[in-house]
């Protein structure tokens, strides 16, 4: 486990593992499309497009695969009493923290494929240029309590977040 001389950590929890199938779902809706119209494109025009078509169907299947399973070891959070955790992605790897004194908003958003699955994603917004941190994939009901949590945390600390 990494540790820093500041005392940085990985934050500590993992996402919903209902996630997984989530992000299948992604993938699926967003290689999908482009199979379909290479499919229908090779049909009408030339048996070249259609081994594209196959090698992208291959590659689909692949990633229905590979992304869910890797994203979940990727994906972390953690909330404490003082900051936000976040950490995503595998060769570009991003890790945030954002202090509660410097909190601005906290949001709760889920998309339609999120309410399928019964999940919801934290964000929290400070005056960051980097933007906010952004915790994906967790339990509708474990996002509506931490949003209502961090909203109460961060209205207590009376530190100037300027």
């Amino acid at each position: 486990m990494y540790s820093s001389p500041i005392g940085l950590r990985p934050p500590r929890h993992r996402v919903d593992p209902r996630c997984r199938r989530w992000w299948t779902a992604q993938v699926g809706l967003w290689m999908a499309g482009p199979l379909v119209v290479a499919v229908v494109l090779g049909l009408a025009l030339s048996r070249w497009i259609l081994l594209a078509a196959a090698g992208w169907a291959v590659a689909t299947a692949v990633a229905l695969v590979a992304v869910p399973r890797v994203r979940w070891a990727t994906h972390r959070w953690e909330a404490t009493d003082t900051a936000v955790y976040s950490r995503s992605g595998l060769f570009w790897e991003e890790w945030r923290a954002a202090p509660l004194s410097r909190v601005q908003t906290v949001d709760k958003t889920r998309g339609p494929l999120q309410r399928q699955f019964g999940l919801a994603t934290v964000v929290v917004t400070t005056a960051s240029s980097s933007g906010a941190v952004r915790i994906s994939a967790l339990d509708a009901a474990q996002a509506e309590e931490m949003a209502d949590r961090l909203t109460l945390l961060a209205q207590d600390d009376q530190r100037d977040a300027t």
